[in-house]
C-alpha cells in the first residue's frame, strides 16, 4: 500500500506544476472560441478551394468545439469534406495545453503542430478528390431558405452557439464564461492526475521500468496501432493518454504520438455518427483518418528509428 501512495503523490505533484500554465492556457483558448465560435459557424470560405487549408489551420485550435461545429455544418452541408477532415487532423483537443505546460517538450509540440498542418491539407484535399469520385451522386441535403433565415435572426438577436463539447457549455457573442476555464482545466487535471498514476503503477509496480522498456522496444510496429485505437476514442482524455503515455515514455517514438492525435477527432465523430445517417460517408471519413495517420505514424518511426 505504500507504494501506492508513493506513486499517487508524484502524480498529484507532477500535476500540480502544469496547473498554472495550464490555467492560462484554457483562459486564453475560451476566449479564442469566444471570438470566432460564431464566425467559423458562418464562414463562407469553409466550402470552396480552399477549405481543406482553412479547416486545418482552424482545427489547430485544441478546442473540441470546432470539431463538432464543423461535424454539424457537413451535415447540412456547409462544410466541405477537405476542410471536415482537416479540422478533424489538426484537432488536438487536450494534447497542445498538456504539453505546453511542460516546456521540454515544446520541439516535439512545434513538430507535431507541422506535422498536423500538412497532414490536414494533404489529406483534406486527397479525401475531396476521392469523394467527388465516391459519391457523385450523393449530396447531403439540406434549406437554403433556412440558412438565409437563420443568418437573419443572428443579425437581430444574441448569437448563441451551442455545442455538445466535453462540458457541455455555451459559447455566446455577448458574455464570456470566466468560470467554464476553470472548470475544464481541472476536469482535464483530474484526467491527468488519473493517467499519471496509472502509468506511476504500471511503470514502478505493476510491471516495472526495464519489462516496460523492453516492451516498448519489442512493440515498435504497435505502437502506432494501438496509438490510432486510442485516438479514435471520442473523450477528452484519449487526447490527454497519448499526451501523458508519450510524455511519460509509454509511447516512445514520436510517430506514435502523431499518429494517434492526428486520427483523434475530439468528440466530431460522435455527432457525425448521430446525425449523418449515411454509413458509407462516415465509413469514408473515418478511413479518411486511419489510414493517412496509420501510414504517417509508421514512416516518422522508421525515420526516426534510423537516424
Amino acid at each position: 500500500m505504500e507504494h501506492y501512495w508513493h506513486v499517487f503523490l508524484e502524480a498529484l505533484v507532477d500535476t500540480a506544476k502544469m496547473l498554472p500554465l495550464l490555467f492560462v492556457v484554457y483562459y486564453l483558448i475560451e476566449l479564442i472560441e469566444f471570438k470566432y465560435a460564431i464566425k467559423f459557424q458562418n464562414n463562407k470560405w469553409l466550402n470552396g478551394k480552399a477549405s481543406p487549408v482553412i479547416g486545418t489551420l482552424i482545427g489547430c485550435v485544441p478546442q473540441c468545439g470546432f470539431s463538432v461545429v464543423s461535424t454539424d455544418l457537413f451535415t447540412k452541408g456547409s462544410v466541405s469534406i477537405g476542410a471536415l477532415i482537416g479540422v478533424y487532423i489538426a484537432t488536438s483537443d487536450e494534447a497542445l495545453p498538456l504539453m505546453i505546460a511542460n516546456p521540454k517538450y515544446i520541439p516535439a509540440l512545434a513538430m507535431l503542430i507541422l506535422v498536423k498542418i500538412v497532414m490536414g491539407i494533404a489529406v483534406g484535399y486527397l479525401a475531396g478528390v476521392i469523394y467527388k469520385l465516391v459519391f457523385r451522386k450523393e449530396k447531403i441535403s439540406h434549406d437554403e431558405d433556412d440558412d438565409h433565415d437563420d443568418h437573419d435572426d443572428h443579425e437581430n438577436e444574441e448569437e448563441v452557439f451551442e455545442h455538445g463539447g466535453c462540458c457541455h457549455h455555451h459559447v455566446r457573442t455577448k458574455s464570456f464564461e470566466w468560470l467554464h476555464p476553470m472548470l475544464h482545466c481541472l476536469k482535464i487535471s483530474a484526467f491527468v492526475l488519473v493517467v499519471n498514476f496509472v502509468l506511476g503503477c504500471v511503470t514502478h509496480i505493476w510491471i516495472g521500468e526495464q519489462n516496460l522498456a523492453y516492451f516498448m522496444q519489442q512493440s515498435f510496429w504497435l505502437q502506432p496501432l494501438f496509438a490510432v485505437l486510442v485516438g479514435l476514442i471520442p473523450n477528452c482524455a484519449s487526447s490527454v493518454a497519448l499526451a501523458e503515455m508519450f510524455m511519460a515514455g509509454g509511447i516512445k517514438f514520436f510517430g506514435g504520438l502523431a499518429a494517434g492525435l492526428c486520427a483523434n477527432a475530439g468528440l466530431g465523430l460522435v455527432i457525425l455518427l448521430k446525425q449523418n445517417k449515411n454509413w458509407k460517408q462516415n465509413l469514408f471519413i473515418i478511413l479518411m483518418l486511419v489510414i493517412p495517420s496509420l501510414i504517417l505514424g509508421y514512416l516518422l518511426n522508421v525515420l526516426m528509428y534510423f537516424i
